[in-house]
């Protein structure tokens, strides 16, 4: 079952269940994944689906460290148990460990050394993680790796 089928059935199920805070995060991202498929004329794909989800969830974390500066916690939980439904759609993500050895691997594969080369690895290893890690979570330990800071 695709992700788009899944969402769907998933909306039906929080409807007669009445959970409202999955309804609305469902909700909102039907609405999401429509806008852009209104966009580009056609059908989302899965994979597009999935950077869309991506891109939901660092909105949310955004929102979190708002409200917490704000003072909000009441907000910032809401926002918190969104990314949880939201991340439970998501591909399994990698460990700090896992991103780590993936990124010494490349980095050795491509005999990079020096700090200006962090570009050149997270081209490299960026692909290897889509959807399964932080991009900035990536660069930190690819700088970590090459010397930056």
């Amino acid at each position: 079952m695709d992700l788009k089928s899944k969402l769907n059935q998933d909306l039906k199920e929080a409807m007669k269940a009445k959970d409202e805070v999955k309804l609305r995060t469902v909700r909102m991202l039907l609405a999401a994944i429509k806008n852009f498929e209104v966009e580009k004329m056609r059908p989302a794909t899965d994979e597009e689906i999935l950077q869309i989800m991506s891109k939901e969830i660092k909105k949310r974390q955004e929102a979190i460290e708002m409200y917490e500066k704000g003072n909000r916690q009441d907000l910032a939980q809401a926002e918190r148990l969104e990314v949880q439904i939201i991340q439970s759609y998501m591909p399994q993500q990698l460990s700090e460990e896992e991103i780590r050895e993936l990124a010494k691997r490349i980095i050795a594969e491509l005999g990079l050394s020096s700090p200006k080369d962090v570009g050149t690895a997270m081209k490299a290893i960026m692909p290897h993680v889509k959807g399964r890690a932080d991009g900035k979570l990536v660069n930190r330990i690819v700088s970590e790796l090459l010397g930056g800071s």
